[in-house]
């Protein structure tokens, strides 16, 4: 049962409502487990570090005592639920899932609808330094379908991947040559300053998610012109650049090309900044005439003005 999982929780009632996109890192000791469970909800991210039990006869879990921001609040930071988590564990050729529910206690059960939960298990990732390290702030480490993105004179550099053992992305330096076409297409385009955001690290951490509807938007991502990411569709699991900002820069430009304009136009995305464990929000909008894209500065060091 230990490991990282990911999926979304969708309210039980009838209509539309927004849903949750929620992560569960947790490892296993006998019967027990722990660990953490954290959701995107609207315009923000709540985690929780969790105890439960599993029973490997049944494939059952139980996790008691989540707080879930109610499902018709307008922000993260609206009212909570006290909700319990059930679900039991499939193991196919395909993959590991958990199906359950979040149900509130028997007295709200009217007022706190259920949640459908599906959770689909990521094998590469490492849950035991997430857990220890991270605690409740940190979900994600690079897996094998993570990038980490060095700017500088020589172009973009694609760096290893830290991912379980035996598992790693070769380092490339991409040519330019083979995305001047892809670099071509985004200079013709505007690029739209949408949001601009402070941060104290000289790395962070962006994580893409499909806004909405998932509904098969596709995307390139260009680091001050360069291109970091090709021709990656987003969906509710996070696609998740590492990127090292350019000191010698006043400022950095992270620019959302639309490759496609999905089912529904036009290209959305969910964009999460973390800087060490604080997240920060953007919602980014792209088509095939604007790119959306976020300024980021570094905050000044102690002792400078």
């Amino acid at each position: 049962m230990g490991g990282s999982w990911y999926g979304k929780a969708d309210v039980v009632l009838d209509g539309t409502f927004n849903n949750y996109l929620t992560e569960l890192v947790i490892k296993q000791k006998g019967n027990q487990v722990e660990g953490i469970f954290g959701y995107y909800f609207r315009n923000g991210y709540q985690s929780f570090y969790v105890k439960g039990t599993y029973d490997p006869k049944t494939r059952q879990v139980s996790i008691p005592n989540i707080p879930v921001v109610f499902y018709k609040a307008n922000s993260i930071d609206g009212v909570t639920c006290n909700m319990s988590f059930e679900g039991t564990l499939r193991v196919s050729k395909i993959g590991s899932f958990v199906r359950g529910s979040l149900m509130s206690d028997g007295s709200y059960k009217y007022t706190c609808p259920e949640l459908r939960v599906l959770f689909s298990l990521d094998s590469l990732m490492e849950k035991d330094s997430l857990i220890n390290e991270g605690l409740a702030k940190k979900l994600w480490q690079p897996s094998v379908e993570d990038i980490v993105v060095e700017d500088d004179k020589d172009g973009p550099v694609i760096k290893n991947a830290v991912t379980s053992a035996g598992l790693s992305r070769p380092s490339v330096n991409t040519p330019k040559m083979d995305l001047s076409s892809l670099t071509a297409r985004f200079k013709q385009r505007q690029s739209v300053i949408t949001n601009e955001l402070t941060v104290a690290a000289d790395s962070i951490r962006i994580s893409f998610y499909d806004n909405g509807d998932i509904d098969g938007d596709s995307i390139s991502v260009f680091l001050n012109g360069n291109p970091v990411l090709e021709k990656q569709m987003i969906s509710a699991k996070a696609t998740t650049i590492y990127v090292k900002l350019d000191p010698t820069r006043e400022f950095n430009d992270v620019s959302m090309f639309a490759e496609n304009l999905g089912r529904i136009p036009p290209n959305t995305a969910l964009m999460v900044v973390y800087d060490g464990d604080t997240p920060q929000e953007v919602f980014l909008t792209s088509n095939y005439s604007q790119n959306g894209s976020v300024r980021i500065r570094r905050k000044p060091k102690s002792g400078t003005k």
